[in-house]
């Protein structure tokens, strides 16, 4: 009665259901090799003791073929019993380990982005050090700390001075601005519109040159 499973060859990649299944299969040899020590207790004889009387005759108050039989099965079961456990014990250690390599990759995956991303970025221009509550600059959502490489028709490639961005200001009054930023990393992009408002100036913000 050898326990053989789909996957023991491990040719096949270990999934979350093979280890149900044999789950299952070691739940069905527990359930029979219950069933035969019942057998042996309702014989009253257990899995040792004697099959013969005094005299060394078979015994005639018990059904001796049926107890040899259950007490067979019973030690066949029992080591296919350790056998399921041992698949079961590996199956787990190999879906485990799967998952632990795919996270892994998955880490270093996104590292990767993260990287590639920093790297495609252009160099900042300016750098923000400074945003009024109340704002046009605050309403359109930048932030201290935020550095600057697009502003309008103004970007990385094109950028003297703060002349430029001053410029292109004052000729957008009232109409919208694309401003790109890096903030931790991460590209962000907004709409900044700039207009009079109850503090000085158009924006609302300190913008200062970044040393290049």
């Amino acid at each position: 009665m050898k326990m053989t499973t789909e996957n023991s060859s491990g040719n096949s990649e270990i999934t979350m259901e093979d280890v149900k299944n044999l789950m299952k299969k070691k739940d069905n040899i527990e359930e029979q090799i219950k069933a035969y020590y019942d057998v042996l207790e309702d014989q009253g004889v257990g899995v040792e003791g004697p099959l013969v009387d005094d005299e060394g005759y078979p015994r005639a108050d018990v059904n001796v073929y049926q107890i040899r039989t259950a007490r067979h099965n019973i030690s066949c079961l029992q080591n296919d019993h350790k056998a399921i456990m041992v698949e079961i014990e590996e199956a787990l250690h190999k879906l485990h380990a799967r998952e632990k390599a795919k996270r892994s990759q998955d880490e270093a995956e996104a590292q990767g982005e993260a990287m590639e991303q920093q790297v495609s970025l252009p160099p900042p221009f300016a750098r923000v050090d400074a945003v009024t509550d109340g704002s046009p600059a605050c309403a359109a959502g930048l932030r201290v700390g935020d550095e600057v490489i697009e502003f309008g028709s103004v970007n990385s490639q094109n950028f003297q001075n703060l002349q430029n961005i001053a410029s292109v200001v004052q000729h957008s009054e009232g109409k919208p601005l694309r401003v790109v930023v890096i903030r931790v990393d991460q590209k962000v992009q907004m709409s900044l519109t700039p207009q009079r408002w109850s503090g000085r100036g158009l924006l609302g913000c300190n913008i200062v040159p970044v040393q290049r």
